[in-house]
């Protein structure tokens, strides 16, 4: 019985961390007005790019008869992802903010782009490896998952709260980072005030298109982290394309609303999402028994209490709960 809590608690914890990636990044970019539903779709490139950096890094190394390097095992990767996240978030802008695309199917488009894109990828590096599963970080996968050395030692205590690697940490720092920015920073407030009026930010001087570009090519930067550790520490530096990125995608996007935009909450609201993801394989436990449809209604909870939060927001109508006034909406200076 313990010992499935804490494997109900590992995995919850592993599949809200991608969670949690991703929905800071999409917070960051929903604050400057833009709706982002390429979420997933850099989150594909971004773990994509990770894979492919780590497998020719330490293909390298093996043709050179030398040991791959601990940091750049971690600092290749790691900047992969980010740049391949960013760069869809650089399409999203630059076909938003200058181009004046819908943003709803400029969104869904970069999801079903990024999914091509990286299962093609993916397929090629599997041949390059030697056929489907080959594909061979050991050296990036176990310097990503490595732990702290005194974890054994903590028994119940380690096994929940330090049996992980440094991206589940780093994501929590970054939420934390995050909503310090936003409330506590001027270029914080500036983006915030982009976000709910970008017609009086423009004129009071404020960049529009500098801070839809930045905070959207960031926020996708960090989603792409997100790509990073379901690649690099959880499937353990394979590639499949059972679609599961997508799916982590889509909860992060109805995450952003569960939060109510503040990065805070999506440190509890990911965990939460992890654990009802997996509750289906768990739910046994309480003397409930497993079928076919137990199980697609337990996987509905998340969007369920979404749509509660959606639902209670709209009722109350509390200023600090509402979307940024302007989200989803184009800005044209030349109609100020």
């Amino acid at each position: 019985m313990i010992d499935s809590i804490i494997q109900w608690i590992q995995s919850a914890v592993a599949f809200g961390t991608v969670i949690m990636f991703g929905c800071c990044g999409e917070i960051l970019t929903e604050k400057s007005g833009n709706l982002n539903l390429g979420i997933p779709g850099a989150m594909y490139m971004g773990g994509i790019a990770s894979l492919a950096g780590a497998f020719f890094y330490e293909n390298a190394c093996l043709t050179a008869g030398s040991t791959p390097n601990a940091i750049l095992c971690i600092l290749i990767p790691f900047l992969c992802a980010f740049a391949g996240g960013a760069l869809g978030g650089l399409i999203f802008s630059f076909l938003t903010t200058t181009l004046r695309a819908n943003q709803n199917v400029t969104g869904l488009t970069l999801t079903i782009f990024g999914a091509g894109l990286a299962n093609f990828f993916g397929g090629s590096l599997n041949k390059l490896a030697g056929g489907v599963g080959q594909i061979s970080i050991s050296n990036t996968s176990e310097t990503y998952r490595t732990t702290v050395p005194f974890v054994k030692s903590t028994g119940f205590f380690g096994e929940i709260f330090l049996s992980y690697g440094f991206l589940v940490y780093l994501a929590i720092a970054i939420a934390v980072i995050l909503s310090i920015f936003l409330k506590r920073t001027k270029a914080g407030l500036n983006l915030r005030a982009v976000g709910e009026n970008p017609a009086t930010a423009d004129a009071a001087g404020i960049n529009v298109s500098k801070y839809k570009y930045l905070s959207t090519c960031i926020g996708c930067g960090i989603a792409g982290l997100g790509g990073l550790y379901y690649v690099v520490d959880y499937t353990k530096g394979t590639w499949n394309n059972a679609g599961t990125i997508e799916t982590l995608g889509w909860l992060a996007v109805a995450l952003v609303i569960f939060t109510t935009w503040k990065p805070l909450n999506a440190i509890w609201g990911s965990y939460l999402f992890g654990f009802l993801y997996w509750l289906y394989l768990y739910i046994g436990l309480f003397g409930v028994e497993t079928t076919r449809s137990t199980i697609s209604l337990i996987q509905m909870l998340p969007y369920l209490a979404t749509m509660l939060v959606l639902i209670l927001t709209s009722i109350r109508k509390k200023k600090e709960n509402q979307p940024p006034e302007s989200l989803g909406l184009p800005y044209f200076r030349e109609e100020r």
